[in-house]
């Protein structure tokens, strides 16, 4: 049994360190850098270029659906590694390709509803 928390230790170790450095460095960061704010360094920066006009865009909602379902096929991916390494092991072929085609299922419910609410329409 203590091997078993082991392996969570560790990690969670990893992870309190990794938030302890970003901590720390932002912090030295913070001390250490000169700070004399100026109108000129508190305009946005574009190229070089004074900004003009307003600082808000209009972006259409459909690229953020687009992207939202690129996320979902790149998780669609990242669990089909995996599974392929496991479905060649001795006695999980049946199991895991059942449980991948469920999975693919689910996924390929949710883009034919979008595909059926005109969401993969470029226009």
């Amino acid at each position: 049994m203590p091997d078993y928390f082991h392996g969570y230790a560790v990690v969670g170790l990893v992870a309190v360190a990794g938030v302890l450095f970003v901590t720390v460095s932002f912090g030295a960061g913070r001390l250490l850098r000169p700070s004399v704010p100026t109108p000129e360094k508190l305009l946005a920066y574009e190229c070089g270029v004074d900004p003009v006009g307003e600082g808000w865009a209009h972006t259409q909602i459909r690229y953020y659906v687009y992207a939202f379902l690129y996320v979902i096929f790149a998780v669609d991916s990242v669990f089909l590694f995996p599974w392929a390494t496991v479905f060649s092991a001795e006695g999980y072929g049946a199991a895991t390709l059942v449980e991948m085609f469920v999975f693919l299922g689910f996924l390929s419910a949710g883009l034919l509803y979008a595909w059926r609410k005109g969401v993969l329409a470029w226009t």
